[in-house]
């Protein structure tokens, strides 16, 4: 069974944090960095080729992580495979002991290191949310039946910060619909947008398990550059001030983080960190915690 699906069923407010596989076949470096929050927290999630950039692929990160004691949350994104593929990963991961999968759409090829590769999309995250639940009853969508079927936690992701929150409510609709049983969040910097957002999805939270995401900012120049290049994350000009004019960045930078975390808690069922390559900052975080 899903620990991390457990933790959340007996109300635990849950805190995950997130690795990106080695351009490699090496886990060395995943495992360092993890080294600091392992035994802190309820799940890792295992990107699938982030930003379209060739790695490790996700399944067998997740395996490697589950065997090292962590609680993988194993990404699956929609660009590279079609059905047929999608399906036997699903499978793949279930027989290798995967029981967490966060459904997404995925980057275009274009934004990452091999932008001469084909995108696929024979699927959106509604319809692989569909294709696992379709496993799990026992058949595949051909309608073929299954000798065995795999039985996750699966999730989605939502961005509250949408220029479009309309459309943005309608797709969860349908992904709930279509399975969706967690949601983790795009990052959060304004607590009062999230609070509107949770407002307004007032008619799914019996629903689902939501968590919100944090990403644990570096610097004031990295707070610029997400608020201009990734569509729904609004830095307030507050926090970019505050370090633009700190002598410790880490520090406040996690008591950011810490602030949002605690600000936030009572409107969802756990948190989501972010850290792009910085679990350290995580484990300050869960410091401040007493995690």
């Amino acid at each position: 069974m899903s620990q991390f699906k457990k933790a959340l069923e007996n109300g635990k407010f849950v805190i995950t944090t997130e690795i990106g596989p080695p351009k490699g076949v090496s886990m060395e470096s995943v495992f360092r960095e993890l080294e600091c929050v392992k035994g802190r927290v309820d799940g890792v999630n295992v990107t699938d080729q982030q930003s379209s950039i060739m790695r490790l692929g996700s399944i067998a990160a997740s395996r490697f992580l589950n065997d090292h004691g962590y609680e993988a949350i194993c990404q699956m994104t929609c660009r590279d495979r079609n059905r047929i593929m999608l399906q036997s990963d699903i499978l793949s991961a279930y027989a290798l002991g995967i029981r967490n999968m966060l459904v997404m759409t995925g980057d275009h090829p274009l934004l990452g290191d091999h932008p001469q590769a084909k995108p696929v999309y024979d699927l959106d995250s509604v319809g692989l949310l569909h294709a696992f639940n379709e496993l799990k009853s026992g058949r595949d969508l051909a309608g073929n039946a299954l000798q065995s079927s795999p039985d996750f936690y699966v999730g989605a992701v939502v961005n509250p910060g949408s220029d479009s929150l309309e459309p943005e409510i309608i797709k969860m609709e349908k992904k709930v619909k279509a399975g969706a049983q967690f949601f983790q969040t795009q990052a959060i910097f304004d607590p009062k947008l999230f609070e509107d957002f949770v407002n307004a999805i007032k008619h799914l939270r019996s629903k689902i398990k939501l968590l919100g995401g944090i990403v644990p900012l570096r610097s004031a120049k990295m707070a610029r550059y997400m608020n201009a290049n990734i569509p729904g994350v609004i830095i307030p000009d507050g926090i970019i001030d505050k370090l633009e004019n700190s002598s410790d960045v880490e520090t406040e930078s996690v008591a950011i983080s810490y602030d949002l975390m605690m600000s936030i808690r009572e409107m969802c069922d756990g948190v989501h960190f972010m850290p792009i390559r910085a679990n350290h900052l995580v484990a300050r975080v869960l410091d401040k915690v007493k995690v």
